[in-house]
């Protein structure tokens, strides 16, 4: 058996495991590989760090469910990191049924993690259903859609809420979303009332939104896993995000090595094929 044929024959058992390999590996020894930050990411990061300290706050609605957590979180614990280190009050709330949990957990571990008071610094207004209903009550008044906090405080009685009455006094809303609740937030909150509105995606939607990225009816877009990363970059504390591009990265080295590999084993061992049967003739 020639080179080439001993290339075709190895066991894909042998490749998944390198690969698996390669997946985990740069969370326990991160590698640090470079990671470039662009313009959609640059803009929504400026609008956060635009937001006055103890002021307006800034609206993050997590809408995304188990499925996308791993490309999302990450962007939400970097927005909220950056928010509560500039002192920025932050109200969270969902519009999917399932990102309550995830929410939540998301809000009160950067909120331990940057040393936040509840109701002074951040407040959880949890989740309601209807989605253009509740964007568009939002814009009218606030207390109307949620007039209870997750935790059935009024809103009147929070301390960070005082003077917040609709999107008025919002300076901006961020959707974290893998599914169309990012896009309802440009239909409900930006066109009819104006409502600066920044957006958080997985890769595979990212395409999507540079129509309203470019029409200026979103102010930044995060995309995927990189645009996790590139904002921890931007608050210079790099986590999952910045792990996973590095994982990314090694494996779509290894693919693209292993897809010129196997074609250089197939022609080679095709061209011997016809070389051997040349002589034999």
């Amino acid at each position: 058996m020639n080179v080439f044929e001993k290339m075709l024959s190895i066991d894909r058992r042998w490749i998944f495991l390198a690969i698996g390999i390669a997946v985990i590996v740069p969370f326990f020894f991160p590698l640090g590989l470079p990671v470039v930050v662009t313009p959609p990411v640059e803009s929504l990061y400026d609008a956060v760090d635009e937001i006055h300290p103890n002021d307006a706050p800034l609206l993050l609605s997590i809408d995304y469910a188990p499925a996308t957590l791993p490309e999302l979180e990450p962007m939400a614990m970097a927005i909220l990191r950056h928010a509560f280190e500039k002192d920025v009050n932050v109200v969270v709330m969902t519009l999917h049924p399932a990102g309550y949990g995830l929410a939540e957990r998301a809000m009160l571990d950067a909120a331990e993690e940057m040393g936040q008071e509840y109701g002074t610094d951040y407040c959880f207004l949890g989740f309601q259903p209807g989605t253009s209903a509740v964007i568009l009550g939002m814009g009218v008044n606030i207390a109307t859609v949620f007039p209870e906090d997750a935790y059935g405080t009024p809103l009147a009685e929070i301390p960070m809420m005082e003077g917040v009455r609709n999107y008025d006094d919002i300076p901006l809303v961020i959707s974290l979303a893998g599914w169309s609740a990012a896009e309802a937030w440009v239909y409900y909150a930006y066109q009819p009332f104006g409502q600066a509105v920044g957006a958080g995606v997985t890769a595979v939607m990212a395409t999507d939104f540079y129509p309203y990225l470019s029409s200026n009816q979103l102010v930044g877009l995060l995309g995927g896993m990189r645009g996790a990363a590139e904002y921890e970059m931007k608050i210079d504390n790099p986590d999952k995000g910045v792990q996973g591009m590095d994982s990314q990265s090694i494996i779509h080295i290894m693919i693209i090595i292993l897809i010129v590999a196997g074609n250089i084993a197939y022609f080679g061992a095709r061209r011997r094929k016809k070389l051997e049967e040349a002589e034999a003739a």
